[in-house]
């Protein structure tokens, strides 16, 4: 009897953390988003999570983390501390398209001054995608900013280059999506978790 009671205590307990872990995630086209990650040692929490459309296509599904839940845009570029956007890859693509999207947000949502204060990191930022000749349904992009070490790409856990070492580049690459020109506004009002577009997702 006494033993039947344990089982059924460790059934409840397994279905519990089972649920717990459910509850941590959130969907985005399949696509699972764990609430929280670590970057450098510190707790990120999931700000926001969509869907990067190109037409009628789903392109890749993006979640931003920060320390701090942050609505606007202003309040995320000034975020402190470290910052993580992943982007999981819903189709393949050639590294020439990605990459154009890329340098396109990057090109849309950056004044003339910062481009010629960055162009070597954008160069080499360009250099990076023909080092990849195609990313995979699936594939995992992270991009993360390290305080005191600078922006580093990862590509399916695997780190792509050498780190970007200032601040502005990292917002530059936020702008991407979060710009006044965004490339999907829709996953522009998603990232900064307002409250209609993250849900149209579920």
């Amino acid at each position: 009897m006494r033993w039947n009671r344990y089982k059924c205590w460790l059934v409840g307990l397994g279905l519990l953390i089972g649920m717990s872990a459910q509850a941590a995630t959130t969907d985005v086209a399949g696509v699972k988003f764990e609430e929280s990650v670590q970057v450098a040692n510190t707790d990120l929490h999931l700000n926001g999570a969509g869907i990067r459309y190109k037409a009628i296509f789903k392109v890749y599904a993006a979640g931003l983390y920060l320390k701090e839940k942050k609505t606007t845009v202003p309040d995320v570029l000034a975020s402190a501390g470290p910052r993580r956007v992943t982007l999981v890859m819903l189709r393949d693509l050639s590294n020439e398209d990605f990459g154009r999207g890329f340098m396109q947000g990057i090109q849309q949502n950056t004044d003339k001054a910062e481009k010629a204060k960055l162009t070597s990191q954008f160069l080499r930022f360009g250099e990076l995608f023909a080092s990849v000749p195609e990313l995979k349904k699936g594939d995992v992009m992270t991009n993360d900013w390290i305080p005191g070490v600078g922006t580093i790409v990862s590509l399916n856990g695997k780190k792509m280059g050498e780190p970007y070492p200032d601040i502005a580049f990292y917002n530059a690459l936020l702008r991407i999506w979060l710009g006044e020109n965004p490339v999907d506004r829709g996953l522009k009002k998603a990232m900064l978790a307002e409250t209609e577009s993250r849900n149209s997702y579920h």
